[in-house]
C-alpha cells in the first residue's frame, strides 16, 4: 500500500505532513511518496533528526505549492508543478493506492473530479467526514461540497454513505437519517420533502436501512450512523459541532481551574477527559474522504498537526483496501432517479 502526501498543503506544511506522514509510515507499515519541494522537505527531515529517507519513504519534487488565496477553480491548472497538482496525478498515473492534502478545500475538490474523475454516474463528489457521536461516530455527507442539491445528489450521498459506514467503519446495515428540523415527513424544505419518500422506497427495497428525519440533537445523541445532508445545512452542523466541541473544552478546563477542590476532582476524572478529548479532537479522526471521486482522496483539516496527517494516511490505507469504490461503482444503477421517481416524489 503506497499513500501519496501532499507535503506542502496546510497551515503547518511542510512540518506537519511530513512528519505525520513519516510516523504512519513507522506505524502502519504504508510506503509513502512524499509531493513537494524537495529541499524543504529534506530539510524538516534533517531538523528533526532524520538524516535518511526511512525504508519505504520516497520525494516526488514538485515546485510549486497551491496557496489559499488561489482560485480555487483554476489553481491546479495555473501552477501545473504545485504538490497538489502532481499527486493528484501520481494517483491517476497508478503511482500510489491513495492521496492525502491538507490544503485548499476547494482545489482539492475540483483538481480531483477533473484529473481523477468522478465514479461513473455519480453526479458530485461528496465530503463525508466522520463526527463524534453518541455512538461512536457518524458520517456526515455532505458536509459543504455542494451547497445547493437536487434530490439525487442526496440520494446518492445516501447510498455512499451507507456504504462506507458498512465497508470502511465496519457498521452492518448502518442506520441512514436525513437531516431535517423534525421527523415528520412533511417537515423540511422542498428539498427534504422530495428526498424523503425517495429514500424511504430506498429502505422498503432493503437497499438501505434509512430511519426517516432526524433532528441535529438526536444525530449528534448516536441515533444514526450516516446523516444526510445538503452541503449548506451539513457544512452548519459540522461547524456547530466544532465550535461547540471548543467551547465546553474551555468551560471545563476554567471549571477544574476554580479552586484546589476542583483541581482535585480533575484528577479524579482524568482519564475521562482525556477520553473526551479523544473523541472530538479532529486530529483522530484525521481527515473527511471524498465520495464519489474514482480513486481515494482524503481531505485533511487545514489546521492538521502531524498527528492529524498520521491519521489521514491510516484512514486513506483503510478505504483504500475496503473497496468502497468498486462497491459504490457496482450499484451506480440503484443510485440513479428517472424523472418519474422524481415527480413520484414531490407528491408523495
Amino acid at each position: 500500500m503506497k499513500i501519496i502526501v501532499d507535503a506542502m498543503g496546510g497551515d503547518n506544511a511542510p512540518q506537519a505532513p511530513v512528519m505525520g506522514a513519516i510516523q504512519a509510515n513507522k506505524a502502519y507499515g504504508v510506503d509513502i511518496t512524499l509531493v513537494g519541494r524537495g529541499e524543504d522537505i529534506l530539510k524538516v527531515l534533517k531538523d528533526n533528526g532524520i538524516q535518511d529517507l526511512p525504508a519505504g519513504v520516497e520525494i516526488a519534487h514538485a515546485s510549486e505549492v497551491v496557496e489559499i488565496c488561489d482560485n480555487p477553480a483554476t489553481a491546479f491548472r495555473e501552477k501545473k508543478d504545485s504538490s497538489l497538482t502532481v499527486g493528484l496525478n501520481l494517483l491517476k498515473n497508478g503511482e500510489g493506492d491513495a492521496f492525502v492534502s491538507a490544503g485548499s478545500t476547494g482545489a482539492l475538490l475540483g483538481a480531483a473530479t477533473l484529473l481523477i474523475k468522478r465514479i461513473k454516474g455519480i453526479r458530485r463528489a461528496a465530503l463525508a467526514p466522520v463526527v463524534p457521536t453518541g455512538n461512536g461516530g457518524a458520517i456526515l455527507i455532505d458536509a459543504g461540497a455542494n451547497v445547493k442539491c437536487p434530490p439525487e445528489y442526496l440520494i446518492q450521498f445516501a447510498y455512499m454513505g451507507s456504504y462506507y459506514a458498512e465497508h470502511v467503519l465496519g457498521r452492518p446495515e448502518p442506520k441512514v437519517g436525513l437531516l431535517n428540523i423534525g421527523v415528520e415527513p412533511s417537515k423540511g424544505t422542498d428539498l427534504q420533502t422530495e428526498v424523503y419518500p425517495l429514500l424511504k422506497k430506498a429502505g422498503e427495497e432493503g437497499r438501505i436501512n434509512f430511519v426517516g428525519n432526524i433532528e441535529a440533537r438526536e444525530a449528534v445523541e448516536g441515533a444514526v450512523d450516516v446523516i444526510v445532508a445538503d452541503g449548506y445545512s451539513g457544512n452548519i452542523f459540522l461547524k456547530t459541532m466544532e465550535g461547540t466541541g471548543l467551547y465546553l473544552a474551555k468551560e471545563l478546563k476554567k471549571m477544574f481551574l476554580k479552586g484546589a477542590l476542583t483541581k482535585l476532582a480533575a484528577v479524579l476524572v482524568a482519564d475521562g477527559l482525556k477520553n473526551l478529548k479523544k473523541m472530538m479532537s479532529s486530529s483522530e479522526v484525521g481527515g473527511t474522504a471524498l465520495l464519489g471521486i474514482s480513486k481515494p482522496v482524503i481531505k485533511a483539516h487545514g489546521s492538521s498537526d502531524a498527528l492529524a496527517i498520521q491519521n489521514a494516511v491510516r484512514q486513506a490505507s483503510q478505504v483504500a483496501s475496503s473497496g468502497i469504490i468498486e462497491n459504490i461503482a457496482a450499484n451506480i444503477d440503484v443510485m440513479r432517479l428517472d424523472p418519474v421517481e422524481l415527480e413520484g416524489g414531490r407528491h408523495e
